[in-house]
């Protein structure tokens, strides 16, 4: 079974964009620097198991308290 590098790209590509506003979501509620946290989310999220541990570990960490 070959796979095509054109597709693979494609795939990290949007899923590299799903996860980056996912873990800014999160980052918004869980953090006090959201853009850092979905620029890391992003970043992470080329190697998909990365993207997605990050993801839970937000998930995982309790709310910080709004201002």
């Amino acid at each position: 079974m070959s796979f095509n590098a054109t597709l693979v790209g494609q795939f990290l590509a949007v899923f590299a964009l799903i996860m980056g506003a996912l873990t800014y979501y999160l980052g918004r509620r869980k953090t006090n620097t959201p853009i850092i946290a979905g620029v890391l989310g992003a970043l992470l999220s080329l190697m998909p198991l990365l993207g997605l541990i990050y993801a839970a570990a937000l998930v995982l960490k309790s709310d910080v308290k709004q201002s």
